[in-house]
C-alpha cells in the first residue's frame, strides 16, 4: 500500500550559490557520505541538489511535518547504480508512525534542474 508520495525539484545553480554563500550549509544538509563520491571526491552540485530534492520529496511524502532534521535521511546509490534511501531519528519516528516499510527513490538532474521522487510503501 502506497502511504505517501513526494516530489521536488531544484534549480542546480540556485543550489550552489547557496551552497557556496552559507558556510556550513552542506554539512547541515548533508552526512559525509553523500558529500563523497566512491573515490572520495567531492560530489557534484548538480548531484547534490538531487539529493537535496530527494530529502524534501521525503518530507513531503511523510507529509511535511515539522521537525525532521536533514541528516536523518541519507540518500546512496547501490553498486547496481539503484538510489535509495536510509532513515534514522526523526525521520524513522515519523515513518513508523505512518506504517511506511520500505521507499522507491528516483532522482534525475538535467537542463540545470534536479528532481527526485519518493514513494513510502506501507
Amino acid at each position: 500500500m502506497i502511504i505517501g508520495v513526494g516530489i521536488d525539484v531544484a534549480e542546480i545553480e540556485r543550489f550552489g550559490a547557496a551552497l557556496a554563500r552559507t558556510p556550513g550549509m552542506a554539512e547541515r544538509l548533508f552526512l559525509e557520505s553523500e558529500l563523497l563520491l566512491r573515490s572520495g571526491e567531492r560530489r557534484g552540485v548538480a548531484s547534490l541538489a538531487a539529493r537535496f530534492a530527494a530529502k524534501e520529496a521525503l518530507a513531503k511524502a511523510l507529509g511535511a511535518p515539522g521537525g525532521l532534521r536533514w541528516t536523518d535521511a541519507e540518500v546512496y546509490v547501490e553498486g547496481s547504480g539503484q538510489p535509495r534511501v536510509r532513515v534514522r531519528g526523526t525521520v524513522a519516528a515519523r515513518a513508523a508512525e505512518l506504517g511506511v516499510r520500505a521507499w522507491h527513490v528516483s532522482l534525475s538532474h538535467d537542463a540545470g534542474v534536479a528532481s527526485a521522487v519518493v514513494i513510502a510503501e506501507g
